[in-house]
């Protein structure tokens, strides 16, 4: 039986997933707008969760780099940040539904009390999907057909790493939850909670991702 906040997770990504898509894939000014959209309504809802000043502070700069990562990424690597950005987000929405599907069904031991949903088994259930599930649509659709991914160690560790910075970022945003005693950063997005809620990890992975380019 699905239940009913599944349901809402699962029509609510039926809309927002080809939304996302188009935007990517559009790039320029629509990208840049919509960029803009969701920086400006993460940092309302950052600023509504916390009370102290130097978290906002703090919190604002973290996103402004964030989202200037996820801009350089799509915008400053010709045809290739559009197949990047895809790439990112498509660890970041397998690593949460991974964590999401196996927790619920296996529940376990808690991994930690700053997010009393989160378990053991969940976090297995991000690696598997992240690494399995990234790398067939990697191998099974065309449009990431020019990269030409193989399943060696580098493409393994790469994943691991990003899924594994990705499940750090919803942590954190848990943390900051709990702190002030909220379930969700908001209520916009039906089943999901707030804009921060969906790209609690992915806000990580950007400026992480931007690093590796530069660095490699």
């Amino acid at each position: 039986m699905i239940s009913h906040e599944l349901k809402q997770r699962i029509l609510s990504s039926i809309i927002l997933i080809p939304l996302c898509i188009f935007f990517i894939n559009i790039g320029g000014i629509l990208f840049n707008i919509f960029l803009l959209m969701l920086f400006s309504l993460s940092v309302y809802e950052w600023i509504k969760m916390n009370n102290k000043i130097i978290f906002h502070f703090c919190g604002i700069i973290f996103l402004s780099l964030s989202f200037l990562s996820a801009f350089i990424l799509r915008d400053n690597f010709n045809e290739k940040g559009e197949l990047l950005i895809f790439f990112l987000i498509l660890i970041g929405i397998s690593t949460d539904f991974g964590g999401y599907l196996f927790g619920k069904t296996f529940k376990g031991p808690k991994l930690t009390k700053i997010s009393p949903n989160k378990t053991y088994s969940g976090v297995f259930g991000s690696y598997i999907f992240s690494i399995f599930f990234t790398y067939f649509l990697l191998q099974n659709l065309p449009f990431f057909f020019e990269l030409k991914f193989s399943l060696d160690i580098n493409l393994f560790l790469l994943i691991f790493i990003l899924s594994s910075i990705s499940q750090f970022g919803d942590l954190v945003i848990s943390y900051f939850k709990r702190l002030s005693s909220l379930k969700d950063t908001g209520k916009i997005i039906p089943g999901h909670g707030g804009i921060l809620d969906r790209i609690d990890g992915m806000i990580f992975v950007f400026p992480f991702a931007l690093i590796l380019n530069f660095i490699f």
